[in-house]
């Protein structure tokens, strides 16, 4: 018997509300990337990353968190859920592609900000139409009853 996959004898392992949560969550995110790679708006070499999978669900906490101001790296960090050191390595990536810049930041000469250059905010533009036309299909597949439902729950079990 594989030792990695499931014992039969446990079916909750695959059947717990959490499961379905991580392989839907997975789903949403792989279908906005796909959504991305094929966005006219994006820029080629990015869209040929997430084409080729090379620009994954960890580089989209850069463009969920970062406000169109800029934010410092450890901001940026904190907002992620990540540590600074994993996200510093995702702002360099992203700064070689062309997505962000680091800049000075005018508070605090001492400091620099991450910020959106004009190819990152085209991908930001497209990560808003992808996630729009990933919910849209998500509601038409199960209801749009359903789908209000769910996040209403999922909005008041994290406490939004």
């Amino acid at each position: 018997m594989d030792s990695a996959a499931p014992n039969p004898t446990d079916p909750w392992r695959e059947s717990h509300l959490g499961h379905w949560l991580r392989r839907a969550s997975e789903q949403f995110e792989a279908r906005v990337l796909a959504c991305m790679a094929h966005d006219p708006g994006v820029p080629l070499g990015l869209s040929n990353l997430a084409a080729r999978a090379q620009l994954g669900a960890a580089h989209i906490h850069i463009t969920r968190h970062l406000p169109e101001s800029g934010a410092r790296l450890t901001e940026l960090a904190q907002r992620a859920g990540m540590s600074k050191q994993a996200m510093g390595a995702l702002v360099t990536q992203c700064e070689a592609w062309g997505m962000i810049t680091r800049a000075g930041d005018p508070s605090d000469a001492r400091a620099r900000r991450v910020v959106f250059t004009a190819t990152g905010l085209a991908w930001l533009a497209a990560y808003q139409a992808a996630v729009a036309q990933t919910e849209a299909e998500l509601r038409a597949a199960i209801g749009n009853e359903v789908a209000t439902v769910v996040l209403l729950g999922l909005e008041a079990y994290v406490g939004a």
